[in-house]
């Protein structure tokens, strides 16, 4: 079984990435197949419908994904929704994502977006058939400084989240 945990924020100082991490370190811990994708370093071109498809990193990226049963997305959240970096991969990799199981850990600046996940959920179920893990991470600015997690809690419920992904992702390919 191979798990993909991924980074969308282009943020150098990223809260979601902090999840991404603490996820990625709890399936490595476990002895998990795991596999960290930054999407600051994968230089995805935009979705264009034609040319962006046959971009190194866009094959790269579908390889990625493609080899994954069970798929962390870590997203910032802007304007209450998942940051465009996520979005993009999707529509540049497609078909990869069918049937994966996909979990969420959003970082916003706020409480009120909780809800703002639904749409990339959304998408990824009804489009490529995806098992959306029901009980995402959502930390809000206050639960991070000095570029860590503070809240404990939310480590907890990050690792929670991992191992739930990584038994999703077993029951499912069995």
């Amino acid at each position: 079984m191979q798990l993909l945990v991924i980074s969308a924020s282009l943020n150098p100082a990223s809260n979601s990435r902090l999840l991404a991490r603490a996820a990625h370190q709890t399936l490595a811990d476990a002895g998990h197949a795991v596999t960290f994708a930054d999407l600051r370093e994968l230089a995805l071109p935009p979705c264009d419908g034609s040319s962006a498809y046959a971009h190194e990193s866009t094959a790269k990226a579908r390889a990625l994904v493609t080899a994954a049963d069970g798929i962390l997305i870590a997203t910032p959240v802007y304007n209450y929704d998942a940051n465009a970096s996520v979005k993009n991969l999707v529509e540049l990799t497609g078909r990869a994502w069918d049937n994966k199981v996909v979990g969420f850990a959003c970082a916003a600046g706020g409480t009120s977006s909780y809800m703002s996940i639904m749409g990339l959920a959304n998408s990824l179920m009804l489009d490529f058939r995806c098992t959306i893990v029901p009980r995402f991470v959502y930390a809000t600015e206050t639960d991070f400084a000095d570029e860590a997690i503070t809240n404990r809690d939310l480590v907890q419920r990050t690792q929670e989240l991992a191992r739930t992904i990584a038994h999703y992702a077993t029951v499912l390919k069995t």
